[in-house]
């Protein structure tokens, strides 16, 4: 509709230019008239004559200053043209003031300038997740290759020297392997939309076994267990789920000190189903907070903790899958607490089930 009310406004710019000069040309004949011209009274024994005459006079006129209304009129699509020939080179900053109104212009550049930032955000991502995805690609690759070379070049290595550089290229290879895992499984969900396997489990179930295929992490650094889990039985994706369990219980046995507290509960209240993960670890900043579902984002900058930072990437995506909410309460040094909520879809399933079974117990007795 804008573009159409464009195109009527040009149309109507046009016709007006035209009459004007039309005007301005009788108002010349008129005045010649008036100053008795010979000219004009030559012209005017022959009114066909006089008639094209003023007529190709009126065009020459529309002619010269059609130009100059034209630019003036198109001077804002040129200032959006620049912009846009800015973005095709590289620059995504560009951006058009934006006049004041809402005329057509105002929205058009409106509309640009969303795109403009949205293209601006998109660039800087891509060349965030090359740089972590390459960092996080050549730190194993240089450690493997590092240490096969020693051991294929060096015949003066000790058995043990060999083993602990076979166990580095062992534990270097799992992270590439997770790394790789990682990014196929966040490249599937981010490109699914919809959760199309449904089957149902119990949550508090899936919990405990997660724990029970993490028990050699937790229980190297000897952490204190505490469940606090309702028996809650649900419907969707299990395998996707259990992703969420697997790294956010990974990401709090990393940060939890020796010897500290594992705190884990399980409630339904409302209407979501809650679940938080609390460790005793340093916490996160409010500034880290902001970014720590990002890709590759770690807020330990040195690295000397395992990891790859796609953990609570995954845990994000999989929420926007399942109608889920995920956030993060922390405060440094007192640690942090990830809750992931889901929508109790089926309110009261687990007492419709035990309902069900003392009918059948009571229809048996009968």
């Amino acid at each position: 509709m804008r573009y159409r009310a464009l195109q009527l406004k040009i149309a109507g710019v046009i016709l007006a230019l035209h009459l004007l000069s039309g005007l301005l040309v009788a108002l010349i004949v008129f005045t010649l008239l008036l100053l008795r011209v010979p000219l004009m009274t030559w012209m005017l024994r022959s009114p066909l004559v006089f008639l094209v005459i003023c007529m190709m006079a009126s065009f020459i006129l529309s002619c010269l200053v059609m130009p100059i209304v034209v630019k003036y009129i198109l001077m804002p699509m040129k200032r959006l043209n620049d912009a846009m020939l800015r973005i095709e080179e590289g620059d995504f900053s560009a951006r058009v003031p934006v006049p004041p109104g809402e005329g057509d212009y105002a929205s058009l550049y409106a509309n640009f300038n969303r795109m403009a930032t949205e293209l601006e955000g998109t660039e800087l991502f891509r060349k965030d997740f090359i740089n972590n995805f390459s960092h996080e690609f050549k730190t194993p690759i240089v450690s493997v290759r590092g240490f096969a070379k020693q051991l294929q070049v060096d015949e003066s290595l000790s058995e043990e020297q060999k083993r602990e550089y076979i166990d580095f290229i062992v534990t270097e290879s799992d992270r590439l392997s997770r790394l790789s895992n990682n990014i196929l499984l966040l490249t599937k969900l981010e490109n699914q939309q919809y959760v199309t396997e449904q089957s149902e489990f119990y949550i508090d179930e899936q919990i405990r076994h997660t724990l029970l295929l993490l028990e050699r992490q937790w229980g190297e650094k000897q952490l204190e267990l505490q469940l606090d889990m309702e028996e809650i039985l649900y419907e969707t994706d299990e395998s996707i789920l259990s992703h969420v369990w697997v790294n956010l219980l990974s990401n709090a046995i990393k940060f939890s000190p020796v010897g500290g507290e594992l705190k884990i509960e399980l409630k339904q209240e409302g209407e979501w189903i809650v679940a938080r993960i609390s460790d005793e670890g340093p916490g996160v900043a409010p500034e880290e907070a902001e970014r720590i579902f990002d890709k590759f984002y770690q807020s330990d900058s040195s690295h000397k903790t395992a990891g790859n930072g796609l953990g609570l990437s995954l845990v994000k995506r999989i929420a926007v899958l399942l109608d889920a909410t995920v956030t993060l309460e922390s405060e440094v040094g007192k640690g942090s607490t990830f809750i992931f909520s889901l929508p109790a879809k089926m309110n009261n399933l687990v007492e419709s089930v035990e309902l069900l079974s003392d009918v059948k117990d009571q229809d048996a007795r009968a």
